[in-house]
């Protein structure tokens, strides 16, 4: 099987191209391979609403779900079992990559608890036990850069524990997230941890920026607030960038990371998520082909990863040298009346509440299946919970 030649133009310009899905059996029919091999996929992020979509679709879990129910197993032991089992096939599926890439990527990632996220403590605690259980190098642990979730990156990077960074929306906040991280590389490197085999991204979300901010224009009405819609979450992202080249890219403040980087640290890449288009007036790749830079990672939901392959024209660098006009974007939003810092506040507080009522569904779920399992000798998933309430509305859309 060849590769496809926009997605590998993709990794050719720099881009780390991941999936945003997983399940049991995308990895045990060869899907995921099928993908590394024929679009250029060398990782994969997952969250609830993803693993719920899996567990109620099919046949794959049953024979499991039939051993946890007989064992007495709860739903939160249940969804813990699942979901580092299928974390850790996948990472096994990506080891190759993992190796070609000197620990780059070949990465999976699986998210601590949501209802977690303003607790710090709790927080560490459960990513030093998820790192422990699926016991897999490539494994990246999912922290949301809340407040409370800043500290808990610091402690968790000083264990020596790679991290993917999520839920950033503003570029202040994604400022801070980087100084954790080189915060918890100076931690790991007086407690002896070997800094070449940390790593991290720092998850971007952009489609939701689009939505929250075009809501507010067409609320404004005016001609010149109209103009804007469609151009704030690529404006963001790119202005993000312009801040990862200056800690990490020869930009002013680079001299922090090499000091850390003579000790052998990586660089924290910049990925972009939600990446799923919503408007359908937009072009259905704009967040793939007006995010392409060198050390990025674009992780897409399938139906986008499909639209790339089809239709994406990969024009090189559209990142580098673009934060003056993406400021002048959001100058231009600020003249017409949005108040960006409340709309990153209300993307922040809207996209915890989502993926605890995600997490809650999960739960619910699972409930079910088990319930199932304990009563039938075999049979098919019966969850009926849908998945399009989660982190975004569209169905099995994971981060998008």
């Amino acid at each position: 099987m060849a590769q496809n030649a926009n997605t590998a133009a993709l990794s050719a310009a720099g881009v780390s191209v991941w999936l945003d899905d997983l399940s049991r059996d995308r990895i045990q029919s060869g899907n995921l391979a099928e993908l590394i091999e024929t679009r250029n996929v060398v990782g994969v992020t997952t969250n609830p609403t993803i693993f719920q979509g899996a567990l109620s679709k099919g046949h794959a879990y049953d024979g499991q779900l039939k051993e946890l129910a007989a064992q007495g197993a709860d739903a939160d032991a249940a969804i813990r079992t699942i979901t580092t089992d299928d974390v850790r096939s996948a990472c096994d599926v990506f080891a190759d990559a993992f190796e070609a890439s000197n620990g780059v990527d070949g990465r999976v990632s699986i998210e601590v608890d949501p209802r977690l996220a303003f607790d710090a403590d709790k927080t560490v605690a459960q990513a030093i036990d998820l790192w422990k259980t699926v016991d897999r190098p490539n494994l990246f642990i999912k922290i949301p850069a809340t407040e409370a979730g800043l500290p808990a990156i610091t402690r968790v990077i000083a264990e020596g524990i790679s991290v993917n960074v999520t839920l950033i929306f503003s570029v202040k906040r994604y400022r801070s997230v980087m100084g954790a991280y080189l915060d918890g590389l100076r931690s790991a490197k007086t407690a002896g941890h070997d800094l070449g085999k940390i790593h991290s991204v720092a998850s971007f979300f952009v489609s939701r920026v689009d939505t929250e901010i075009d809501k507010r224009l067409e609320a404004i009405g005016t001609d010149e607030a109209l103009a804007l819609r469609g151009q704030a979450g690529i404006a963001n992202a790119r202005l993000a960038y312009a801040e990862y080249q200056d800690v990490f890219d020869g930009g002013k403040h680079t001299s922090t990371y090499n000091n850390l980087g003579a000790a052998g640290a990586n660089r924290q890449r910049p990925l972009w998520a939600s990446t799923g288009v919503k408007n359908p007036e937009y072009s259905d790749v704009m967040y793939v082909t007006e995010l392409v830079g060198r050390n990025t990672v674009n992780t897409l939901p399938e139906k986008t990863l499909e639209a790339v392959a089809d239709h994406a024209e990969i024009r090189g660098d559209t990142l580098s040298g673009t934060a003056a006009a993406s400021q002048e974007v959001f100058d231009k939003l600020s003249a017409v009346g949005i108040d960006l810092d409340d709309v990153f506040a209300v993307l922040e507080t809207e996209g915890v509440d989502k993926f605890e009522k995600s997490w809650a569904e999960l739960l619910s779920a699972t409930t079910e299946e088990l319930a199932a399992a304990d009563t039938a000798d075999a049979g098919p998933s019966v969850a009926t919970q849908a998945t399009s309430s989660g982190p975004d509305a569209p169905a099995g859309a994971g981060n998008n």
